[in-house]
């Protein structure tokens, strides 16, 4: 993976082989980041970045200037691996060992930029949003952001601003929950 923008702009991360992950693809990567170029400031931002995997949507956001990434996985060696690439790039990034459901049942803080990247076959993503807008856990202008597959349609849920599709990768927008 590689990091597009910000101080580590062009520097090459490689995890290692044995993490149980689907990392985004490339182009769905970098088409999301020309959207959010459009859309954040990503300076001082606060992140949660749910199902973190890899931890490349955290190393990005933390390379582009957010104040705090708050990446959230229940896998161990995923976030020993987020955990030292944080700490040999100085980013601010908090690895949090949690099933995410039971994360956003308990979390208190409000983020400016929310994203989750489950599992194309999770059958209760609505949940993420469900939890999200029942918590408060995004900020008045504060964006959510969900991956999933093509046999997943969230746009009926409060909020929806958009989807856009990279290939099998699908992006729902949401604001203003």
């Amino acid at each position: 993976m590689r990091i597009l923008g910000g101080i580590h702009k062009g520097r090459y991360i490689n995890a290692p082989s044995n993490l149980p992950v689907r990392p985004t693809t490339g182009f769905a990567f970098e088409g999301l980041f020309n959207m959010l170029s459009n859309r954040l400031h990503f300076e001082n931002l606060l992140v949660l970045d749910l199902f973190s995997g890899t931890g490349h949507l955290a190393y990005e956001l933390a390379s582009r200037g957010a104040a705090s990434v708050q990446a959230v996985d229940k896998n161990g060696l995923c976030l020993k691996f987020i955990k030292q690439t944080a700490l040999s790039l100085s980013l601010p990034i908090l690895p949090v060992k949690a099933d995410v459901f039971q994360y956003l049942e308990s979390a208190h803080t409000a983020f400016d930029f929310i994203f989750a990247d489950p599992p194309f076959a999770l059958t209760n993503i609505e949940q993420i949003h469900a939890l999200v807008k029942q918590n408060k856990l995004l900020k008045p202008n504060g964006l959510l952001i969900i991956e999933h597959g093509a046999k997943t349609n969230l746009q009926s849920l409060d909020g929806f601003e958009q989807q856009r599709t990279y290939g099998n990768v699908n992006f729902s927008f949401f604001s203003g929950m």
